[in-house]
């Protein structure tokens, strides 16, 4: 599944009444279980591209901290935004600053925004639907992504500078923005 097929199964979801992840997952059952690989395989490629710690920071700002975990839910959430939202996050983090979402979150203190936990398992929720079998999705991923470790490279863009997300200084020069909604006005 190349990236605008991607976008295009995204985009279908997103016209249902169901919660995206709901929508994403009827989507897919629908598809060969190759399509659902390669719906997640895609879907791991936008996630690494935006595995950066200015990325981070965003979320540790939007997200009052950041662990690993909730990391992976954030970039998960990013991807769930939509092309659009997600090109705009990888090329400025600070751009979320302008998501409607995100500003409602900010003025109400919500702290989830974005995080999107359940959207990480669509292509697994969606394999188990098609084969009914819960380990099936795992077993074949291993062997897909072994079969594409050796025909693809990796990017190696690594993730930046990395910073002291504590540093409210650092976070107010690195991400305005987002810092003025969630860190205030204050000089440090």
């Amino acid at each position: 599944m190349d990236t605008e097929a991607f976008w295009r199964a995204l985009d279908a979801a997103k016209d249902s009444d169901k919660p995206l992840d709901v929508a994403v997952v009827d989507h897919l059952s629908a598809l060969p279980a190759e399509e659902i690989l390669a719906f997640e395989h895609r879907f791991s490629r936008l996630r690494d591209a935006v595995y950066r710690w200015d990325v981070w920071a965003a979320a540790y700002l939007i997200g009052g901290g950041c662990s690993d975990d909730r990391f992976s839910d954030f970039t998960a959430g990013l991807v769930a935004l939509g092309r659009e939202w997600y090109a705009r996050a990888a090329a400025c983090p600070d751009a979320l600053a302008e998501h409607p979402a995100v500003r409602i979150a900010a003025a109400a203190g919500d702290q989830d925004v974005i995080f999107d936990e359940d959207f990480n398992f669509v292509a697994s929720r969606a394999y188990k639907r098609l084969t009914g079998d819960s380990d099936a999705f795992w077993e074949d991923w291993e062997a897909y992504t072994d079969a594409l470790a050796t025909t693809e490279e990796e990017d190696g863009e690594g993730m930046g500078e990395s910073f002291d997300f504590g540093d409210a200084q650092q976070m107010r020069r690195r991400l305005p923005r987002l810092a003025a909604l969630f860190l205030g006005s204050g000089p440090g």
